[in-house]
């Protein structure tokens, strides 16, 4: 039996097929035309009726793609918002993963002079759908959009959605590894936010385990590239590279180990191992684009910063001259550039010639009691300085020193709860005293 679904032109889908194919068979003249038009239109048709939408929309980015050149943005636009529509037509999430597909490769093939616009086709898109796979594909494709088409400022505010987009999505760690490198990529087209790619390679590398050699070995290039863009960051102090299995392994590579070498010293030395690599490896910075300069300047601060760590309270100016390898003139001036980069919470004393750096304070603690007895606890935490890296002599450190606190906390809950008990035994004798008195003026 024969259902017959009545449909018409005013059908939004089959518009768009017939308004298309006219555009693109429009110079073969209207004997050669006409045929093809009434073909596409019925294919459309027997779709519909089938309910193959995966078909339809194939069909329909087909024919867009082919005048897409001819329209105006906003015939463009209308065109893809029906086809995108189209998605929640389909009965399973594997049929809404296809149109996607279909949908979105098209989308990203359009010319560049429009990709403000299909940016925004492909927002669209994403928004029309529930399935999380298929929005991730979507996305993937907006980022390849974004920097192809340099509008990379239209999808760079979504990277601050990254961490709930990672939960929606539940991909695994290969996807996970492609998308914080395809998000790397487009803070690297973008000048002013190049500096914040760092952040995703980072990302990226941390997704490598003690895995197999040949695993490893995909994510070398990008532990390079880390490792160079860390050194050359002129604000950026503090990373997680060095204990990664996807940046350790550097430093058993022969044409990496310098690179390791070099990251090794501006984490964890100071600036004489710097210069005694810099003299054994000439030409080293220059391969990788690094500024000399800039990187005597960073190590001065972080070798300062090591000072700051280690010493007793008090950096001897003559510790900071001969560390840093500066003039007696240039001393104050990199103190005030380690505290203006927030490296370092310290005061010079000038009079005496040393750098006070503000000890940790592990707990200055202000108990304040109302007659509710309830108790306010102020902690003032001050850290010496900033740690370069946060590895397992730093867990180990911070265990410590929460141990300490621990401690203290209890001791002073300790003597607040006696406290309140001797203050509850003073007040019980008060009444007592006085519930005698009483009675004796009764009895007189």
């Amino acid at each position: 039996m024969t259902t017959i679904v009545p449909t018409s032109e005013e059908d939004p889908s089959l518009a768009i097929v017939r308004f298309t194919s006219q555009l693109a068979w429009a110079d073969a003249g209207p004997e050669a035309a006409e045929p093809q038009v009434t073909r596409l239109c019925s294919e459309a048709e027997e779709s519909i009726v089938a309910g193959r939408w995966l078909d339809l929309a194939t069909l329909m980015v087909t024919s867009a793609d082919l005048v897409s050149s001819k329209i105006s943005e906003k015939d463009l636009e209308c065109t893809y918002t029906i086809i995108c529509s189209l998605v929640k037509n389909a009965k399973s999430p594997e049929e809404v993963l296809e149109m996607v597909k279909a949908i979105a490769s098209k989308v990203v093939q359009q010319p560049n002079d429009k990709a403000s616009l299909l940016l925004k086709i492909l927002f669209n898109l994403y928004n029309l759908l529930d399935h999380p796979n298929a929005r991730f594909q979507v996305y993937m494709k907006a980022l390849e959009l974004a920097v192809n088409g340099k509008v990379t400022e239209y999808i760079v505010p979504s990277f601050k959605k990254i961490d709930s987009f990672l939960k929606e999505w539940n991909i695994d760690i290969n996807d996970q590894r492609k998308l914080f490198l395809a998000i790397a990529n487009v803070l690297r087209e973008n000048k002013s936010l190049a500096k914040d790619s760092l952040e995703f390679v980072t990302k990226y590398l941390a997704t490598f385990s003690d895995e197999d050699t040949q695993v490893l070995s995909e994510a070398k290039e990008e532990a390079v590239r880390a490792v160079i863009e860390f050194v050359r960051a002129p604000n950026k102090f503090q990373c997680d590279l060095l204990e990664m299995p996807a940046v350790a392994q550097l430093e058993k590579d022969p044409n990496n180990a310098p690179v390791y070498q070099l990251l090794k010293i501006f984490l964890t030395q100071r600036l004489d191992a710097y210069m005694e690599f810099q003299n054994a490896n000439s030409g080293f910075l220059q391969t990788y684009g690094l500024i000399e300069e800039d990187c005597l300047a960073k190590m001065r601060l972080l070798s300062l910063v090591d000072l700051a760590s280690n010493e007793s309270g008090k950096i001897p100016y003559a510790s900071i001259k001969n560390t840093l390898q500066v003039n007696d003139e240039e001393i104050e001036l990199w103190v005030v550039k380690a505290i203006t980069a927030k490296l370092v919470d310290c005061k010079m004393d000038q009079m005496n010639q040393v750098v006070i750096v503000r000890q940790v304070l592990y707990a200055s603690l202000s108990v304040y009691m109302c007659k509710a007895t309830h108790i306010l606890i102020l902690f003032i935490i001050y850290s010496r300085s900033a740690e370069r890296e946060f590895g397992q002599k730093q867990w180990q450190s911070l265990r410590i020193k929460l141990a300490a606190w621990r401690d203290n906390i209890e001791n002073v809950i300790s003597t607040i709860q006696a406290n309140k008990v001797t203050e509850e035994g003073t007040q019980a004798s008060s009444s007592s005293s006085s519930s005698s008195a009483t009675q004796g003026l009764t009895v007189r």
